[in-house]
């Protein structure tokens, strides 16, 4: 509508974490692709599967705001396809390594 909110591209921060599950199981978090202007979270979660051969999708995150799954431990590459194929700024990408916020470039 009007109303429709409007981003900026300094407003888009996508942040990439990997979470340990039982054993040898992981799964990679994808944090912000709602704040890639023009994206749909489904579309986006759909390519991150084919790309991956797992599972992925959309969740609700605390704060409104919703986050995508994927089964695996993906970062970097997660990372390289959310710069080239969403055209997402490299250093709006961050990736969580052990707690500490890296810029991908």
């Amino acid at each position: 509508g009007a109303a429709a909110k409007q981003v900026t591209a300094s407003d888009t921060r996508v942040i990439i974490q990997v979470a340990k599950r039982t054993k040898r199981k992981a799964v990679t978090t994808v944090i912000g692709m709602d704040t890639v202007p023009g994206l749909k979270l489904k579309e986006a979660s759909k390519a991150f599967s084919k790309r991956f051969a797992g599972s992925s999708s959309v969740k609700d995150a605390p704060g409104g705001k919703k986050e995508i799954i994927i089964q695996g431990d993906h970062m970097d590459a997660v990372a390289q396809m959310v710069v080239d194929k969403f055209k997402v700024a490299g250093d709006c990408v961050f990736m969580d390594i052990e707690g500490e916020f890296v810029p991908y470039k």
